[in-house]
């Protein structure tokens, strides 16, 4: 163990599955000796993934504000600071512009602009009362905020307008020492995508599209986030591309996939 992490305390939110990217995040964070604490809306499932890393499992709610402020207290009471904070609370939210219902949209922008912003307001504010005032926020945006892929007004929309958040987050609490940051993942194996990785033909789309020649996992964006909750990363608002080069091309047509 390197230690990466020794001494310092993170918040992971959206890590009840244990294939996830939260999940697999606590699992590097944990082995860089970080002190933990998991969030998510679902309790018994979440506390699975935290026994498995030795950490603190805490239900909570990206959307609700008094939630996040009761989490990142928690931090605080239990082990006395809080220096990194990660978001990967995410739905699945699909469909033409011309199909999209205003309920749609509304539960979009709450998971992934409202929440983002509350997130960032909330956890800055514990890292900032400390004696040594200062800490790293990250949170997850996606290579759809960065192309256009059809059918993704409502998701990629909110991830977008989050994203420019980031850059003003960062310009905002850049003055406390706290550094605020975005990982956009590409086409990423979960629970979420893994019956899409299944279709060979869409698979084989993105492939043919990633500079790299494979896609990226879930350890891969742990390995970016590592590498922001840091001292090693002297960044700030910027949205990191964990997509294999993806984003240098485009994404495949629905006929390319097989459809």
């Amino acid at each position: 163990m390197s230690g990466r992490l020794a001494g310092k305390t993170a918040i992971i939110i959206g890590a009840s599955n244990p294939d996830s990217m939260g999940a697999v995040t606590a699992m590097r964070f944990a082995k860089e000796g970080a002190n933990l604490i998991l969030a998510a809306r679902r309790e018994a499932d979440l506390k699975t993934v935290a026994e498995n890393v030795s950490a603190l499992a805490v239900t909570a709610d990206v959307t609700d504000e008094e939630s996040l402020a009761a989490l990142a207290d928690r931090a605080i009471s239990e082990f006395g600071s809080l220096d990194i904070a990660v978001n990967y609370a995410g739905i699945e939210v699909s469909g033409p512009i011309s199909e999209i219902t205003p309920e749609d949209l509304r539960r979009s922008s709450d998971v992934h602009f409202m929440g983002p912003i509350l997130f960032f307001k909330h956890m800055a504010e514990r890292m900032s009362s400390g004696e040594t005032p200062g800490g790293s926020l990250i949170t997850a945006s996606s290579m759809t905020a960065i192309l256009a892929p059809p059918g993704y007004a409502g998701y990629a929309g909110a991830k977008s307008g989050a994203d420019h958040a980031v850059k003003i987050a960062a310009v905002e609490y850049g003055p406390k020492n706290i550094r605020v940051n975005a990982i956009a993942p590409g086409f990423t194996k979960t629970t979420m995508t893994e019956q899409a990785f299944e279709v060979e033909s869409l698979a084989q789309a993105f492939l043919n599209e990633t500079p790299l020649g494979r896609a990226p996992t879930t350890q891969d964006i742990a390995n970016a986030a590592l590498w922001l909750a840091s001292d090693e990363a002297f960044v700030t608002g910027q949205i990191i591309d964990v997509t294999g080069g993806q984003t240098l091309r485009r994404i495949p047509t629905p006929q390319e996939m097989g459809f």
